[in-house]
């Protein structure tokens, strides 16, 4: 018992007689708990003093003050007096558990419960053990993505599984997270995204503030009506079916033409105000659905756009066509250009877009055009002049039909040998049933439930199989007709050498 306790202010006895006064260390010994639980006592209402003890400045605990928080906090108390420290077989113990359930599949959540309710032990302890491990053994940590940032590319991951339609609960025990931290991890990187979203656009002093929304419903609305939508364009015989295709939309007038530029813009600018108001620690959903909606609207009318002019690049193209560059080559370079001008065109200068998108085109024209001729006489071979002065003779309709009659028969013929999940991959790879476009390895697996290396490893099987039965069906003789058409002569060909990938 101490005795010779004075107050640090006054230096006067503030104890009565027959009151004890306990040090922290006495406190702790007469409960059998750790000085860190005598200081949560504190923090819940202990009351302490700091006194004087022969000269010495000291925290002491009145016997009194000690008795009646004890009776006003007896089940705390109580809990605390029954913990006693893990020893090192039960934390191994705990580890290997958590472990097991970690195979079993089993979340951290369910994991952290278990594991308590098995050992006696709370959740906080349990937590606190496999925490500590994981920190201390990066390597082989229980939950590795629970310390530390999570990896970019593994939270692009989790967003990916989800979209192809795996749950969050079981994304949650997968990656050892909760369903909430799932849940914020795509909220994370549906937020990165729109970040990144372009809205770059030509803003126009028409656009209306938030008080004019007559001018707003104005913008938004329909385009004005026009007699080219019903008219349906002459088309010229002969052309491929790239070509054939651009007469299928119709064009615009100057005034459809101002009406989509002003919406596209207006809409972008929308959304890029409402992106300024996106705060990254507090996410809101509706927030982010709306800016996606926006951006989505007005990439629907770029493409229309650009869809309508598609014919004006290959006006364009013809004229520079010859032995300096290919005309699809130039074409394609010649849509990029159009792209481009899209984002750039201000249609509040009073101009028509093709004026503007053909002064593009011509301007990456003179630049594009002698780095073909650069690349093409640097990388020529004699082959390729060859292929060039290489007379192309046609034959009539009745023949090609003819010979494209009997190819479709030696091809059901050789495809026999195959069984029929091998006929399955090869029909789906290269477009062998009608009316059904050519699948890679990766939407093949998916119809048949296989990964996308097992499609190609039956694949290339099954092409050396098909090689083999047409060598000894003497096919290649057979196939000589095929030289009228180049295109399905080269695909067969490329198909049956490796059975890569497309």
């Amino acid at each position: 018992m101490i005795t010779n306790y004075f107050s640090s202010a006054v230096r006067l006895p503030t104890v009565e007689e027959g009151d004890r006064v306990l040090t922290i260390d006495e406190l702790a010994q007469q409960f059998r708990v750790s000085r860190k639980t005598v200081s949560r006592w504190r923090r819940r209402g202990l009351v302490g003093r700091r006194l004087m003890c022969d000269g010495h400045l000291k925290v002491g605990f009145l016997q009194s003050c000690v008795d009646r928080f004890v009776a006003d906090n007896a089940e705390p108390v109580r809990r605390s007096t029954r913990f006693c420290r893990l020893t090192d077989e039960e934390r191994q113990h705990i580890v290997e558990r958590a472990r097991l359930l970690v195979q079993a599949g089993e979340g951290r959540t369910e994991i952290i419960s278990r594991i308590a309710l098995a050992a006696a032990r709370s959740h906080e302890t349990i937590r606190y053990t496999l925490n500590r491990y994981d920190r201390e053994h990066p390597d082989e940590a229980i939950f590795p993505y629970n310390h530390g940032p999570m990896p970019s590319d593994t939270k692009r991951q989790i967003v990916e599984e989800h979209q192809r339609g795996e749950a969050v609960d079981a994304l949650a025990r997968r990656f050892g997270q909760t369903c909430r931290g799932i849940r914020r991890i795509m909220d994370e990187v549906r937020a990165a995204r729109i970040m990144e979203l372009p809205l770059e656009c030509i803003d126009n002093e028409q656009f209306p503030l938030r008080s004019s929304e007559a001018r707003a419903r104005e913008i938004l609305g329909p385009p004005p009506e026009s007699d080219l939508a019903n008219k349906k364009p002459r088309l010229p015989s002969g052309l491929p079916a790239y070509l054939a295709s651009l007469y299928e939309v119709p064009l615009l007038t100057r005034e459809e033409e101002a009406h989509q530029f002003r919406k596209m813009n207006y809409l972008k600018h929308m959304a890029r105000k409402l992106r300024d108001t996106l705060v990254l620690d507090r996410l809101e959903h509706r927030l982010m659905d709306r800016i996606e909606r926006l951006y989505g609207e007005s990439l629907a009318i770029k493409n229309q756009i650009i869809s309508a002019n598609l014919r004006l690049v290959v006006s364009i193209a013809k004229r520079y066509v010859g032995e300096s560059a290919e005309f699809f080559e130039l074409v394609s370079d010649g849509n990029l250009s159009l792209m481009r001008a899209v984002e750039k065109f201000d249609v509040s200068r009073g101009n028509v877009f093709s004026t503007y998108a053909t002064w593009a085109i011509v301007k990456n024209y003179a630049r594009s055009i002698p780095v073909m001729i650069r690349h093409r006489d640097r990388f020529s071979t004699s082959h390729s002049d060859i292929f060039r002065t290489t007379v192309d003779l046609r034959a009539d309709q009745y023949e090609q039909e003819s010979a494209q009659l009997r190819r479709e028969t030696h091809v059901k013929k050789i495809l026999r040998c195959l069984n029929e999940r091998e006929l399955q991959i090869v029909a789906g790879r290269f477009g062998l049933t009608r009316g059904q476009a050519p699948l890679t390895l990766k939407q093949v697996g998916a119809v048949m439930g296989v990964s996308k290396e097992r499609i190609r490893q039956v694949q290339t099987r099954a092409l050396v199989e098909l090689r083999k039965t047409s060598e000894e069906e003497r096919f290649e003789d057979d196939l000589a007709s095929a030289r009228n058409s180049p295109r399905e002569h080269d695909t067969w060909q490329s198909a049956t050498k490796t059975g890569g990938d497309q």
